[in-house]
Formats: C-alpha cells, structure tokens, sequence
C-alpha cells in the first residue's frame, strides 16, 4: 500500500548519517565519493536520489540500491499524483 505522504528519501539518508553513524555532512560525502554540496542537496529535499547515488548509499550506508530508488520512486510519485487532474491525456485506442 503506497504511503499518503513518504517522506523524501534525503530524510531517511540524513537520519542514517547523523544518528545512525554520527557522522558529519563533510564527512559522509566524503566516505561517498560526492561533494558535499550534492549530498546536502539531497539531505534537504531539492535534489532526487539518482541510481548512482543509489549504489553509493547502498556500498556506504548497508541498504539496497533498489530501497533507495524505491524511495525515490514512491515519493517522486506521490508528488506527480498531487497535480495529475493537470495532465491532460486522450485515452489511446487501438488503431484501425
């Protein structure tokens, strides 16, 4: 059952570095191999999770690449849901 409000996935990263390994910012894009300007993006919500910043969570933190995209995922389509009476589409038929 899909969540009514998923957090972004950069919540879930922050907790994992801050509490979970005690970590700073600096040293945590550091031990992943990005800058840390990338990672605070991330940890603030304006950037999305991509599949190689995936692996990089995955080799760095434990969790499965495929959790982090599903995260992604789930709250990416949370968000396009909030505004889908907006998109507007002719249902396809089959052609004759």
């Amino acid at each position: 059952m899909a969540m009514k409000n998923p957090p972004h996935p950069g919540e879930v990263v922050r907790d994992a570095i801050e509490n979970g390994l005690g970590l700073t910012v600096t040293a945590a894009a550091e031990g992943l191999g990005v800058s840390r300007k990338t990672l605070s993006q991330i940890l603030n919500g304006h950037a999305s999770i991509t599949t190689e910043m995936a692996i990089r969570l995955e080799k760095g933190i434990g969790s499965s690449a495929a959790a982090w995209l599903r995260m992604q995922m789930a709250y990416d389509l949370v968000r396009a849901q909030r505004s889908a009476n907006q998109i507007k589409v002719k249902r396809l038929a089959r052609a004759s």
